[in-house]
């Protein structure tokens, strides 16, 4: 089959190159997918599961990607709840060969169905961003009706999702980013914006919840302005500073079939828009190359 693999982590998204490797087979619990579309986090490639296994041992040539959408092909044994030739989606495992592939093995609890009404672009677009929206707003932040809820990089992928469920769980929602932003973070939910370049973020004043996706000093800043009780959610590492009365949590995206559920049944129904940036095929030559920046899911279609 034909896959992205990479062997050189420091050559970064340079290195990343276009090879025939050989079609997996299905494990134990495990399905094989033939993969329609890819999401991809270019972070992916300084992440220590890119290179390595769960034991630090070298696992490459490695191929990245862990987002899919795509037709289940293959049933391992002991696997229940999929079959042959359903349309699933999903997370897979960080520390297994990825989704930037014709086929990809996945542990079978890490899929749900995907609806015949939801594109595979679609349906690949959703599993990272849907998932920690929903994990750091409902589990860790414990989003309440009525409560107060700055977004960070309200107009990227994970922030128009976290602004888009936020809003319809009965939240104030006030994103940030950059003034260019701006209205797509509107258009995404976010109720006020507060433009990091060029306003103070401080005169926020309190929120019950900060969605940090950034980090370094708007995190730290963040911090101040959890009211008592309230939380700070991070996807980027351990904050650098807590609320003086409150949690600071943060958390690493882990699979789950229900709240892909959730997800993929508020897209259908309009309650929740994708965010896709920049859609490529698997043997386009730029597909990898240093771009504008691009607001948005990076997809690749890796079939027609």
């Amino acid at each position: 089959m034909l896959a992205i693999v990479v062997t050189d982590e420091a050559a970064g998204m340079a290195g990343m190159t276009l090879a025939e490797r050989p079609e997996p087979d299905a494990a134990l619990n495990d399905v094989v997918v033939q993969v329609h579309a890819s999401g991809f986090v270019p972070t992916e490639l300084a992440w220590p599961s890119t290179w390595t296994d769960r034991l630090g041992r070298d696992r490459t040539p490695s191929i990245p990607g862990h987002e899919l959408a795509g037709v289940v092909t293959a049933l391992g044994y002991g696997t229940t709840g999929l079959s042959v030739g359903q349309r699933v989606f999903g997370l897979t495992d960080w520390n297994r060969d990825g989704t930037l592939a014709e086929y990809v093995a996945v542990e079978a609890r890490n899929l749900a169905p995907l609806p015949g009404d939801v594109d595979f672009t679609v349906g690949a677009s959703l599993p990272i961003s849907g998932l920690t929206a929903w994990q750091g707003l409902f589990e860790h932040g414990r989003l309440q009706a009525g409560q107060g809820v700055l977004v960070h990089g309200a107009a990227g992928a994970v922030g128009s999702m976290v602004a888009q469920l936020a809003r319809e769980a009965g939240a104030y929602v006030i994103g940030t980013g950059r003034a260019a932003d701006r209205q797509t973070a509107l258009d995404f939910g976010a109720q006020e914006f507060v433009d990091l370049e060029n306003d103070v973020l401080e005169d926020v004043g309190g929120v019950d919840l900060v969605f940090d996706v950034i980090g370094g000093d708007i995190g730290k800043r963040s911090a101040g302005l959890i009211r008592a009780g309230g939380t700070l959610v991070s996807v980027v590492g351990p904050p650098e500073a807590r609320p003086a009365d409150g949690l600071a949590v943060d958390f690493v995206v882990v699979s789950d079939r229900a709240q892909l559920g959730e997800v993929v049944q508020r897209v259908r129904d309009g309650r929740l828009r994708t965010n896709i940036g920049h859609v490529t095929a698997l043997d386009d030559p730029a597909a990898f190359s240093p771009r504008e920046r691009i607001t948005g899911k990076k997809i690749i279609r890796v079939r027609p």
